[in-house]
């Protein structure tokens, strides 16, 4: 009961509509990066509005939202991996793939700055092998690809729009720019109507790499113990909540009618940019332990010092604006993380 308490908590209904629903039913919709943060939400909100979901799954995550939440019971669930372009090209025909939703990547700077070779190959060479899969099925209506703010690198200007360089210089951020270009290639080389997105840091339950920010100082602070903060705690990021970047996917590729917004980007976030040291603050402040002072280790490498972006552009074409506070957001997060802990720690496993 407890579970379903804190998942009824995490105001979904702000995202399904009847219009919606009129949109995405029984539409055939291919989801790569689904045990990811996203991909869980994601994935679960198309199945609830309808959505015909063919859902790839490349490591099996048991303690993943997606699997908790029963959502892959409701999905065609192919095991397999982006870099298999074979695989790849049966999906879009086998399962007639009308929309596509690309997030599968490896996220984790520290790991890019570690094992650059394997983020190249799952970032750069899937987007390609997903996107030649889209060019060469004749019934792909839209394929909406997961960038990043990190593909912009590091400009003097900030916030940055949708006009500033992709210019990324260190291998997590190299590899989102590549993927980021070769998108906006297909679709001016070969008219497929393929957009991409680029969001602040997302946040939200069911990010289970604790060594992110957000997670890894909820666990902490959850426990007792002090979050521990890599940076020196002044870079400053735009924070957004999952769900507000699961609507945004959703009114991008909703607009994406008769190839409108085929090769554009769109950045997607709060517009509110936090220092890590005042986000941590405000965790600590949410958590039943609102006396501890966080661990500033200041060893962080390789990393953008300010990225914060202006959603402008979202805003004005496409009607899209968060749903969510940043407390709300953390809020609903802490609820999620707590059930978490409580359950894992208890042993149980749903």
């Amino acid at each position: 009961m407890a579970r379903r308490r804190a998942l009824e908590g995490l105001g979904m209904n702000r995202l399904i509509t009847d219009k919606r629903r009129d949109f995405w039913r029984d539409r055939p919709t291919f989801v790569t990066g689904v045990t990811g943060l996203l991909g869980s939400w994601l994935t679960r909100t198309l199945v609830d509005v309808g959505a015909d979901v063919v859902a790839l799954v490349r490591d099996w995550v048991p303690q993943s939202e997606l699997v908790r939440s029963s959502t892959l019971e409701r999905a065609k669930v192919v095991r397999g991996d982006v870099t298999d372009d074979r695989l790849m090209m049966r999906i879009f025909s086998d399962y007639e793939i009308d929309s596509c939703f690309h997030l599968a990547a490896q996220t984790i700077v520290g790991i890019a700055n570690r094992m650059p070779a394997p983020t190249f190959e799952t970032n750069i060479r899937g987007t390609w092998n997903v996107l030649e899969a889209a060019r060469l099925w004749p019934n792909t209506a839209r394929v909406v690809v997961a960038s990043t703010d990190k593909a912009y690198g590091t400009h003097e200007t900030l916030p940055y729009d949708e006009q500033a360089a992709l210019q990324g210089q260190h291998p997590y951020d190299v590899s989102k720019s590549c993927a980021d270009l070769i998108s906006l290639s297909y679709a001016h080389s070969f008219d497929l109507n393929v957009a991409v997105t680029r969001c602040g840091n997302i946040y939200g339950g069911g990010d289970l790499n604790w060594n992110r920010l957000v997670p890894g100082s909820m666990r902490w602070t959850l426990r007792g113990e002090q979050p521990i903060i890599r940076s020196d705690g002044t870079y400053r990021r735009d924070y957004v909540y999952v769900l507000d970047i699961v609507d945004a996917y959703l009114t991008l590729a909703e607009a994406m009618v008769d190839g409108r917004h085929r090769g554009e980007a769109f950045n997607f976030g709060l517009n509110q940019p936090l220092s890590v040291l005042e986000l941590v603050e405000q965790v600590i402040g949410l958590s039943p332990h609102p006396e501890l002072e966080p661990i500033i280790e200041g060893s962080a490498t390789n990393e953008i010092r300010h990225q914060y972006l202006d959603s402008s552009k979202a805003y004005e074409q496409l009607g899209w604006s968060p749903k969510f506070s940043m407390d709300e957001g953390l809020r609903e997060t802490m609820a999620w993380y707590a059930d978490y802990l409580e359950r894992f720690e208890d042993g149980l496993t749903t």
